[in-house]
């Protein structure tokens, strides 16, 4: 079990960030958080609030509840001194015939550091994550992505394959995405740690602007395949690929729920339906939610952080 509630839960929350027509309620419990959103504006549908990518878990008209466990809703934890604190948004989308901007306030929960809790110490080959009936996998390949690769180390512009699956058992099927991806120096991501984005923006492979890096077409909707370039960050050190990884449902895609790589003749483009490549159109800016009210209750999807590594990449001399 954590270790006993701060005296206090941080709250980042300063007054001139609190509107003056609602009020939001924050209890942290050691194993989950219920956040309770208060809001007098008819104009608001409290249906539109999101806590990370979760969806309401109770609603009426003038309240949005939330109560959900640390490990879902993309929920972020950093370890800081002698205190573990988990960090998430809540957000609303807001509709687009609606007058109300959208906003996002910051969720956040502080416990005291259990004196037995150290950072994992991750496979040099793969890691597995278990969520329910779901099970989520990452690992590295060898070239064609037939078999586990033999060896973690990369020379420099090579292509490190890169397969992220999810076991569905009884599930209903969902479709694998990478959210957020970044390399790290560290199997926990520090406030201080150095970092080299690869996957940002819901989904957008960043790096592929600058490199040969690209999604390979899919052979399963359970499993993404990555081949990344491998980059000068960290070079000849130890390097761990921090991913968020995501279990969706495959007919409710849109710009914050997608997987979208860049191509030098024609731009960007949808993995999964290049007729929606207008989808990956925000990964120049900021991929925000457009879901519409109609396909907006229930949670759709599950997702679940995951590290890969470590492995090295090498300077090849000429």
């Amino acid at each position: 079990m954590m270790a006993s509630l701060c005296h206090s839960v941080l709250l980042l929350m300063l007054a001139a960030a609190m509107s003056v027509y609602a009020d939001m309620s924050l209890d942290c419990r050691p194993d989950f958080v219920t956040v309770v959103w208060t809001e007098s504006r008819s104009q608001v549908d409290p249906s539109l609030f999101r806590l990370g990518n979760c969806f309401p878990t109770s609603l009426s008209a003038r309240e949005a509840v939330f109560s959900v466990d640390f490990n879902d809703c993309n929920f972020r934890r950093l370890v800081t001194g002698d205190k573990l604190i988990y960090s998430n948004d809540l957000t609303y989308i807001s509709s687009p015939d609606s007058h109300v901007v959208p906003f996002n306030h910051p969720v956040v929960c502080m416990y005291e550091r259990p004196s037995d809790w150290y950072p994992l110490i991750y496979d040099p080959e793969f890691s597995t994550y278990g969520e329910g009936d779901l099970v989520f996998h990452i690992e590295l390949m060898n070239g064609n992505f037939s078999s586990a690769a033999e060896s973690t180390s990369f020379p420099l512009g090579s292509l490190i394959p890169i397969k992220a699956s999810v076991s569905q058992k009884t599930h209903q099927p969902l479709l694998l995405l990478l959210e957020e991806c970044v390399a790290s120096t560290t199997p926990e991501l520090q406030s201080d740690s150095s970092i080299y984005p690869i996957i940002t923006n819901k989904g957008c492979l960043v790096d592929s602007k600058i490199s040969r890096s690209k999604f390979e077409p899919r052979q399963k909707s359970s499993e993404i395949h990555l081949s990344l370039q491998a980059f000068r960050f960290a070079l000849e050190k130890e390097v761990f690929i921090h991913c968020q990884l995501l279990a969706w449902d495959p007919t409710l895609l849109d710009n914050s729920k997608k997987a979208c790589h860049y191509d030098k003749d024609y731009g960007w483009g949808l993995l999964d339906n290049p007729a929606n490549n207008n989808l990956c159109d925000c990964c120049e800016s900021s991929c925000n939610s457009r879901r519409t009210r109609s396909i907006i209750s229930g949670k759709h999807g599950v997702g679940r952080r995951a590290v890969l590594g470590p492995l090295t990449i090498t300077d090849v001399k000429s």
